[in-house]
This record gives structure tokens, sequence and C-alpha cells, in this order.
């Protein structure tokens, strides 16, 4: 048995075990006796809690809770203040401690497992909501930022564990939607989160938005972060097909810098990728605070956080399931997702462009007369509201395209834990330096015409420079030995062989 096992190949980032057949196929294994093992049927299937099934479910749910409601408050405009400048403090300083967590969360991760790391990730999205909710009372510029500088700590610590297990559970063939699944139920946390507001200020054309507000997104992340401590840690999950997750650990910071340094200096064409990373979160600083905030009121600001959630659900199911369509080979299916992503940033921001020339100044619209006068509400119809509606869906739609394709270009040039987590540090890193940066130039005034110009430029520019990865490194599949090729691992070291009577073994 142990040698049968040994022949089997591994697949996903994490480099765990599993057989030829489906990953989700019902195999019968003798786990062990606790009860987080007790299986269960659920449409014909055995599922058990400590099944990937399960354990990305909850992952999913916190992050619909903590992220999620932060998406949904972030998507106001402004943190649902009249005067965005608290926010934009508080994002600035967020996403520069991001940028710089996130390279070397791994580290703490490994340390605390990935159930108290979710779970201490949850705490800061909970005390960044309360800040906003004593904004409205003391107006402490000081508290809003601190809470920001705390929750970029905890965002890098969050978005790592749940990277790790998005992109440790499934193989090959399943990625895209193991991406979008996550996508999905992550998103609706925007949409939930969107309906707080919407429904509290339905009457409410003008201020900030209600106290209500921020106290339900409070509680719903404080749930969140509770939901966590009910994780399994990596090393209890046990697959359908009875093998166990592995995931490649860095036990210190001397080996985290290595990580870093070793995958580019074997693979140095990832540089070509880095514009992307960094491109990938630039365009919310436009879209909520020089779209969202300064053209609308604050109950149709609502309305379109609403309506931005909900095409990012329809993006992310729409590109997942396509990214995974079994009857096109993987390298000719990045071709055409690049080439649609091309089009998209073309037509979408041509289209941003055509709408935002005819605006006023950012100054004219900063002005109490304009903002007790000339706000759009969405019973204004028309080229007035329909337009600009439809303008901002389509922002969410092409988000949660960027950002599934993304997640699904890192995973397809390789299967390595190592590597895949190193890319995902690169991505996090850079996709918040690049918030950082957007939002401090937000903090500073320019002008929307300015911002727009430079979002658009960047994220055309980093997609001509990452095209020869996208086109020419993601093959068909890639073996074991060739994530091996230039590595002290052995296959001993990542394939690991169980005994049907030792399936469940911690």
């Amino acid at each position: 048995m142990a040698d049968e096992k040994r022949n089997e190949v591994t697949s996903g980032p994490a480099t765990e075990v599993q057989r030829d057949s489906d990953a989700h196929s019902d195999v019968y294994v003798d786990r062990p006796n606790g009860w987080i093992y007790r299986g269960f049927k659920f449409r014909g299937k055995e599922i058990w809690y400590a099944s990937p099934t399960i354990q990305l479910l909850m992952v999913s749910l916190v992050c619909f809770m903590c992220p999620g409601m932060f998406n949904a408050l972030s998507g106001l405009g402004g943190g649902g203040q009249v005067d965005a400048r608290a926010q934009q403090y508080a994002n600035t300083a967020l996403y520069g401690v991001f940028a710089v967590v996130g390279f070397f969360s791994g580290t703490i991760a490994n340390v605390l497992g990935l159930r108290l790391t979710l779970s201490f990730g949850g705490l800061g999205y909970a005390l960044y909501a309360a800040s906003f909710l004593a904004y409205n009372h003391i107006q402490s510029f000081a508290f809003v930022v601190f809470a920001g500088c705390f929750l970029g700590v905890c965002a890098g610590l969050l978005w790592t564990a749940q990277g790790a297990i998005m992109m440790s559970y499934p193989p090959e063939k399943l990625k895209g939607r193991y991406i979008s699944w996550f996508w999905v139920i992550f998103n609706m946390g925007g949409v939930i989160g969107s309906l707080i507001p919407l429904a509290q200020n339905i009457n409410k054309t003008s201020g900030a938005v209600t106290d209500g507000t921020y106290a339900g997104l409070i509680v719903l992340m404080f749930i969140g972060l509770v939901l966590a401590m009910f994780l399994v840690n990596a090393d209890k999950v046990i697959r359908e097909d009875g093998t166990k997750v592995i995931l490649m650990k860095s036990p210190s910071w001397k080996t985290e810098f290595i990580g870093l340094w070793e995958t580019l200096y074997r693979d140095p064409w990832i540089i070509l990728l880095f514009p992307m990373f960094f491109a990938s979160n630039i365009f919310y600083t436009y879209q909520t605070n020089g779209v969202n905030a300064i053209m609308f009121n604050i109950r149709t600001r609502s309305l379109n956080g609403l309506l931005y959630w909900l095409s990012q659900i329809v993006g992310a199911i729409v590109f997942g399931y396509a990214l995974d369509f079994p009857n096109v080979r993987r390298s000719l299916r990045a071709k055409i997702s690049f080439a649609v992503l091309v089009a998209l940033t073309m037509g979408i921001w041509g289209g941003g462009y055509a709408w935002q020339s005819k605006q006023v100044s950012r100054a004219e619209a900063s002005t109490d007369e304009y903002k007790a006068n000339h706000l759009v509400d969405w019973t204004d119809g028309g080229e007035n509201y329909i337009g600009p509606m439809f303008l901002y869906f389509f922002y969410g739609f092409y988000d949660a395209v960027w950002q599934t394709c993304m997640y699904w270009y890192m995973g397809a040039l390789s299967n390595s834990g190592r590597k895949a987590a190193n890319l995902a540090g690169f991505y996090k890193g850079l996709q918040s330096l690049g918030a950082c940066i957007f939002f401090a130039l937000d903090s500073q005034k320019i002008s929307y015409d300015t911002l727009f110009t430079i979002t658009w430029a960047i994220l055309g520019a980093s997609l001509v420079v990452g095209a020869p990865v996208i086109l020419t490194r993601i093959k068909d599949t890639v073996s074991v030995e060739e994530d091996l090729k230039f590595s002290d691992e052995t296959i001993e070291d990542v394939v690991v062989g169980i005994d049907d009577k030792r399936a469940g073994t911690a």
C-alpha cells in the first residue's frame, strides 16, 4: 500500500497527494473516531467537519463576515462619511502596513496556525468599523488612522491564511472553480453588507450613514472572527480520497527571506507580473471615492455598492468556470482569458473615460452648494443615473475578472506549495502597495480626471508587461519533477503516502 501511494502525484499549490481520479470522489477511509471526522451525506457524497469542503466553506464565511463587510463599508465611498478624508488617511495607513506585513505573514501564520491567524485577522476589521462609528461623534482622525494601521496587520494575516487554504486544496482542473466559489461567498458579504446601509438610509439623501449601519457591520465582523475559532488547522484536514493536505512551512524569518529571494533568482520572469500585482487594487480609490462618493447621495451610494458586489459574483462565476473549461487546453484558456481581459480593460474603462470627461471638477464637487443641490439620486433616472449605474456595475464585474484571473494564473504557474505561497506574498504585498499609493494620491486631492487616467494607464501597461508570462509560461500541466527541478526538496519530501488504516492520523 505504501509503495502504491508513493507513486501518486501531487496536485495543488500545497503539494498534497491525491489519486488521478476526481479529487472529490467518495473513497472510504478508516478515519479517526473524533467528531470532526464523523461523516454525513450531502447530495450523495460523504463529507465531514475536517474535510476540505467544509473548511473552505467556513473560511469563505469568515471572509464573508469580515472583508466582505469591509468592502460594503468601503463601497459607500468615504467610509460612509460626507468628508472622505478620514477614510483616505485610514486606508493609506492600512495598505501601507499591509504591503509590509503581506510579504512575511506566512511565518506568523505558521506559528499561530490558520485558525488563530484568521480569527486575529477578523479583530482588525471590527475595530476599523468601530472607528468610523466613533468618528460620527468625536471626529478623531487619530483613532481612524490607528484602526487602519491595525487592520493592515490583521488583513495581512487573514488573507495569508485564506490564500493558503484556497490555493492548496484544489487540483489543477478545479482551481478556477474553487476560486469562483470562494469569490461568490466572499462577495455575498459585500452584497448583504450593502443591504444594511441601504435599509438604514433608504429615506436619507444627505449626511453620513447612521450609527446603526456601523453597528450592524461591527456585529457581523465580530461573528466572523468568532467563527474562525471553529476551524481546524491544516494538519487535521483529511481529503475525501483519504489523503492529508500538506502545507509547506517557513519556520523562521530567515527561511522566509530565502524563499522570497529564491523565487526571484530561479524564475526572474515572475517580475513581469509585478505590475499586474500592483494594479490589482488601485482602481478602488477612483471607483469608490471618485465616482460613488462624490457624485451620488447617500442612499444611492448604498444601492450602487449593492450592485457593485452583485456584479462581482457574476464575474467570478462566469470566469471561474470558464477558466476550468475541460474541452480547451489550459495554455489556450490562458491566452483566451488574457485577450478577454485586455478587451474588458479597453471597453469598460473606455466607457468610464466617456463618462468622466463630462463630470465637474473635484473642487466644484466639494462645495456645499453642489452637495446640497446636484448629487444624483436613483429617482433621477435616464442619463443622470441609469448610465452611471451600469458603468459602476461593470467596474465591479471587471474587478472580479481581474482577481479571478490573477489567482488562476498564479495557480497555473506552479503546484509547489512554497512557490505558490511566495507568489501570493508578492501579490498581496504589491497589491497593497498600489492601494496605499493611490489612497495617498487621493488624500492630496489630485483631480479625478488625473486619477482616472493614471489608473487606466497602469492597468493597460501592466497587461503589456505581463503578456509574455501569461502567453508563454502557462502550460497544460506542471509535473512534480518540474516543480522540484531547482529545489532542494525531493519527491519523497512532498509526496506523502498514507496507509488506509492511518489515513486520519494527525
